[in-house]
């Protein structure tokens, strides 16, 4: 069974709550009993934190029992040297997502430290964006 942990950070546990007519209304641990539903061959742990150095040690802590890693880092994505290092610092690949289309946004959020050490980025497709890259990362994963 693969297993491939999504981690967030910054106020993504308040989805559902914050700012909806940019994130949607729906929480994420209610899109993730569907998500678990729709891919019941992959072992979806999720954390969350708004704490840089949790994101940083759940990622070097799956680097030897997951298969890749979502990550939507949330603001951390335009300011942390120190995540971009732990994604270069392990061998599993890691999938850049966002809820938002962070392009359209405002300026400081169109820089993403981490886009160039990511396999891939989804951005801007809402909660479904975690579908899309799920797919996309089973059909890598499968290629090998």
């Amino acid at each position: 069974m693969l297993q491939i942990p999504i981690i967030h950070g910054p106020n993504l546990n308040l989805l559902g709550e914050r700012q909806p007519e940019i994130y949607g209304t729906e929480s994420f641990e209610d899109f993730l009993d569907r998500l678990k539903t729709e891919f019941p061959q992959i072992r979806l742990p999720y954390h969350q934190s708004n704490h840089e150095g949790d994101l940083i040690d759940w990622i070097q802590d799956y680097r030897l029992k997951a298969n890749a890693i979502l990550l939507n880092p949330g603001a951390f994505t335009h300011t942390s040297i120190a995540i971009r290092d732990a994604i270069t610092s392990i061998k599993i690949p890691v999938v850049e997502v966002h809820i938002s289309d962070i392009n359209n946004r405002e300026d400081f959020r169109k820089i993403s430290f981490i886009k160039d050490v990511c396999l891939f980025t989804i951005s801007g497709m809402g909660l479904e964006g975690y579908t899309l890259a799920l797919n996309r990362l089973i059909e890598e994963l499968q290629g090998e």
